[in-house]
């Protein structure tokens, strides 16, 4: 496979284009800085129109460019995936659209040989009260029913656009839609603006998160080509999907689960783990998750579709800093070869270093580094070659590929009407 191409059945090497179309503060803090605000609807509404106009097209006009997919390729990529907001369109007032910078990305694609997974990343009401979601605190989409005809709408509007571009992998239908677990051990999920815009908050039901799925492959299949692709989020539920896509029928669709080392962090065990002990600690999370993800992937095709290296270990052992980069990118790399293909993110957090105050120059910015691809290319703590930025990872046999190629082309859809009574 040359590099930058992309094909079914092959293995996916991409990077995530965070921050460009779908703001999160933590990512660049510099664009919230005047308003304060903690996340990109609320920065929306406190900012004046035409200041906002302004401050959101000089940052896509120059966070990623052709340059930066110039660059993404040259690297072994062959895949980029770009999170897109509910209001892409522009037909959400309050909110400036951003569909021409998704057109240009096509065209940036299509000149480097990069294939585009589009994911819808934030929809009304939020799906996961993160400020990847766009509103923190509030997750209420799923209690509207005008809400998800809206997100539907948008996949359709997306899937007829894009259909007929050669760059098109696939669409992912839903981002990190939250589970109980999840909802209940975030803060963020809970940490609402407005608490009245809060009322009826909660996790996504997985039955109702079924019943989104199976009306999302309805409207979309019917629209795409046989060879692209439809995406559906594990909802942080990678084991609970087992053969749910091959009784509904579904052809052509793919898993996507997130694994994070600073997810296994999460426990307050961690915190009396001894330092030599840690990276032990980070195998073993690898490793179930790699049977996870071989378990699930017995029934539909998988994408580790985030990830990257980032851990704490690091901040208690600075002086073994690379080496630790080196060897948690390393196990990682070789485990998520496991899958379908692997998504890193993100491509770069403060980018266009001339435009605004990027981040507090006081801050400890080396927590940032392992989540911007760009340096962690740089700093040599994942190396890439003829076979791209995974270079020493092992690429799927000839069989699995028949297997992936097999499981994409199921045959037969289904059908489901969104209840109004959700």
């Amino acid at each position: 496979m040359a590099l930058g191409t992309l094909g079914i059945g092959e293995q996916i090497n991409g990077v995530n284009l965070g921050n460009w179309l779908v703001l999160e503060k933590w990512m660049k803090p510099g664009i919230f800085a005047a308003s304060g605000e903690a996340d990109e609807i609320w920065l929306h509404r406190a900012t004046e129109s035409a200041e906002l106009e302004a401050l959101l097209t000089r940052h896509r006009d120059t966070y990623i460019t052709e340059a930066d997919f110039r660059n993404i390729a040259a690297h072994g990529c062959n895949l980029v995936r770009i999170p897109v907001p509910y209001f892409i369109f522009g037909d959400v007032s309050g909110h400036p659209g951003c569909i021409e910078y998704l057109d240009r990305a096509f065209d940036w694609a299509e000149r480097t040989g990069l294939k585009i997974l589009i994911d819808l990343h934030t929809v009304p009401g939020s799906q996961n009260g993160f400020d990847n979601g766009g509103l923190t605190g509030v997750v209420r989409w799923h209690h509207s029913p005008r809400a998800v005809a809206y997100a539907l709408n948008v996949l359709a509007c997306l899937a007829r656009r894009y259909r007929d571009r050669t760059a098109l992998f696939g669409i992912e239908v839903l981002n990190e839609p939250i589970d109980w677990l999840t909802y209940a051990t975030s803060s963020s999920s809970r940490q609402a603006k407005d608490s009245f815009e809060a009322r009826r908050s909660g996790p996504i039901p997985m039955v109702f998160l079924k019943r989104f799925y199976r009306e999302s492959y309805r409207r979309l299949r019917p629209i795409l080509a046989e060879n692209q692709v439809i995406v559906f989020h594990d909802g942080f539920r990678l084991g609970g999907w087992r053969d749910w896509f091959v009784r509904e029928g579904m052809r052509g669709v793919m898993l996507d689960t997130h694994i994070y080392l600073v997810a296994a962090e999460q426990f307050s065990l961690f915190r009396l783990i001894p330092d030599r002990w840690l990276m032990g600690w980070y195998r073993l999370f690898v490793r179930w998750n790699e049977c996870c993800i071989r378990r699930a992937a017995r029934y539909t095709p998988v994408i580790v579709g985030e990830w990257c290296v980032a851990n704490n270990l690091v901040n208690r052992t600075p002086s073994a800093r690379n080496a630790v980069y080196r060897e948690v990118a390393a196990m990682q790399r070789k485990a998520w070869s496991a899958s379908a293909g692997q998504i890193y993110w993100s491509y770069q957090l403060r980018g266009n270093r001339a435009f605004l105050p990027t981040i507090d120059p006081q801050s400890d910015t080396s927590r940032l580094d392992p989540w911007d691809l760009t340096h962690v290319w740089h700093a040599g703590w994942m190396a890439w070659g003829a076979q791209g930025m995974f270079g020493d990872a092992k690429l799927p046999s000839s069989g699995k590929m028949a297997t992936l190629t097999e499981s994409l082309r199921r045959q037969t859809a289904s059908s489901w009407q969104v209840d109004a009574a959700e």
